[in-house]
């Protein structure tokens, strides 16, 4: 039995393209780096604390598997989280324009007694946005509850000029790694 800790709609949608069935698990994790924490060790620790919050949820359940994921956009030691506001949000884009940023999605498969972790990195070239760029993205809501103020599934695509890496990683939930878990666990053939 498998179990998504997560409320983000696109990590169900990436997790059903596998044909896995699944439940899903309302977790609140408070999602603060540590003071001197590295970008990829934070995303990490995110990513395990809501699988094991998750688990907590679901202890008195022999056999069930529950994966955890977090995502965050970085740009050298600077981790962009998901934007309070427009303007917040703004200032995001603002300092990716014409620049290369990596996107990190860390997983953690938990059980009763067992974990097994993945991480997925790519490298995301965005073109140089100029204000009236940022205004109009700003202006179609996209960019709420989104890491680093964009989703590569919607109009932020018209940004990248490159992407290095997986595609579904950007989104929240990188295929390949999520797959390679569920089969190492014995969840899916």
């Amino acid at each position: 039995m498998l179990r998504l800790a997560s409320r983000s709609p696109r990590r169900s949608e990436l997790l059903a393209r596998l044909g896995v069935d699944f439940g899903l698990l309302e977790i609140d994790v408070p999602e603060v780096r540590g003071e001197s924490e590295p970008p990829l060790d934070y995303v990490s620790r995110v990513a395990r604390e809501k699988a094991g919050a998750g688990l907590l949820q679901v202890v008195a359940v022999p056999g069930t598997w529950v994966l955890g994921a977090d995502t965050e956009v970085i740009l050298g030691d600077e981790v962009f989280g998901k934007p309070v506001d427009a303007e917040d949000a703004a200032s995001m884009l603002q300092r990716l324009s014409g620049r290369t940023h990596t996107v990190a999605t860390a997983l953690w498969l938990v059980s009763a007694g067992q974990e097994q972790h993945a991480i997925s990195i790519s490298e995301v070239t965005f073109d140089a946005l100029d204000d009236a760029r940022i205004a109009r993205y700003i202006e179609s809501g996209e960019w709420q509850g989104k890491a680093g103020a964009y989703g590569i599934q919607g109009a932020a695509q018209e940004f990248i000029s490159h992407l290095s890496g997986s595609h579904s990683g950007v989104m929240g939930l990188p295929l390949f790694e999520t797959g390679r878990l569920l089969r190492q666990c014995g969840v899916i053939a």
